[in-house]
């Protein structure tokens, strides 16, 4: 088990009618909020009301910045940031999945620096401060909500920046603005939190038999939950359920004491900045391939995950007949939320992999579990043209 520090200081406020506590949450820190949200979903689900008559209450002046687009972009980010510069905002409100929370903590830590904000993205500089971040949210995803994390694109390149600055201070978790979400972005949703999972399994820590239960727990969960929801896509306590293990499988908690992985992600963002692609879709490709990868050459963990969340027959088959099990039941799952298979499905052939490949290990090898170049990433890339296993 590795040394580590957990620290976690988002606040969640969980269940039906949790939205009322919001204006009390942002009194707190500040009274001028930046609201950060994309699309007029907020209206159509009441929130934008609820906030409005909030703030009139407690006397909280607010500015809208609602640009929002999937795969978040640098050029709406500086927006953002001049409308904070320009109306001195304490505060912003991030309301909608990942795409929203990403870019209000990119804001967060631009409003109050005079460089580029680019530059805590490419590692150039770090964040010294940063305004004070709250979520609602209403995508179960990407879980950064809780996390300290946020990645951001610049023409091709998407790149992230981890620092504790930019956790929110809380975040408002009602699973009833989830009961009418598409199923589209439902599965889209699962499939991410399933990757987030999986890339913290994928793990070379000795001795992390607290973490591989936890993290074997939370998927087993996300296959009961899916395969309820698809016969009742109003099941509040599946929609409960899968909202919360969006933000435990990435608030850090099951990373304690152990060295994640990440590889298949680095390559999965090349893809969604090359294309386009929404990152959940993009994980439930990329993932099978770099599995199917991985059961050439270090198969035992997959044989694990085969045994303990798939309940393969552990005698039966050999460590490598359980690792390809353990490929095709990840790729079923996907397959069953609705996803697409491979990456001709998604109109993608081999033109640029080489160019992408180069831009994902610019600085360096990526992944843990495996170490990734060039040549490998890709070789997955390749194999996840058709994804025939």
């Amino acid at each position: 088990m590795e040394n580590f520090t957990y620290y976690n200081p988002a606040k969640i406020i969980f269940g039906k009618g949790s939205e009322a506590h919001i204006a009390t949450e942002i009194s707190l820190y500040a009274k001028n909020v930046l609201l950060v949200y994309g699309g007029n979903f907020i209206k159509e689900l009441g929130i934008y009301d609820a906030l409005v008559k909030q703030f009139d209450e407690v006397n909280i002046t607010y500015f809208e910045f609602n640009k929002v687009i999937p795969n978040p972009r640098l050029e709406h980010v500086k927006e953002a940031i001049t409308i904070c510069k320009e109306n001195e905002i304490n505060f912003i409100l991030a309301i909608g999945g990942g795409s929203a929370i990403d870019t209000a903590k990119a804001v967060a830590v631009g409003a109050l620096d005079d460089g580029d904000v680019w530059d805590f993205y490419t590692g150039k500089r770090t964040p010294q401060t940063a305004l004070p971040i709250g979520t609602v949210l209403t995508l179960p995803s990407s879980g950064s909500e809780m996390s300290n994390a946020s990645i951001i694109s610049k023409d091709l390149e998407k790149l992230g920046l981890e620092h504790d600055l930019i956790i929110p201070k809380f975040s408002v978790l009602n699973p009833e603005y989830t009961l009418n979400l598409p199923s589209y972005q439902t599965a889209v949703g699962i499939a991410d939190i399933f990757s987030h999972l999986l890339e913290r399994y994928f793990s070379e820590s000795a001795y992390v038999h607290l973490t591989d239960h936890l993290l074997e727990g939370a998927m087993k969960s996300l296959l009961i939950n899916s395969q309820l929801l698809q016969k009742d896509s109003h099941d509040y306590n599946c929609r409960a359920e899968i909202m919360w293990s969006a933000s435990v499988a990435h608030n850090n908690l099951l990373d304690t004491g152990r060295i994640s992985d990440w590889g298949s992600h680095r390559i999965e963002h090349e893809i969604s900045a090359q294309y386009n692609v929404t990152h959940g879709e993009g994980m439930a490709i990329i993932f099978p391939a770099w599995m199917a990868y991985v059961a050439q050459v270090k198969p035992e963990k997959l044989a694990q995950l085969a045994i303990r969340v798939f309940n393969r027959d552990a005698i039966a088959y050999s460590i490598e007949e359980l690792a390809l099990f353990a490929v095709k039941d990840v790729q079923n799952f996907f397959l069953q939320l609705g996803m697409k298979k491979n990456l001709t499905d998604l109109q993608i052939d081999n033109r640029d992999f080489s160019i992408m490949a180069q831009r994902a290990t610019k600085n360096g090898s990526v992944g843990h579990y495996i170490t990734l170049d060039a040549v490998t990433i890709e070789e997955i890339l390749t194999i996840a043209l058709d994804n025939q296993f």
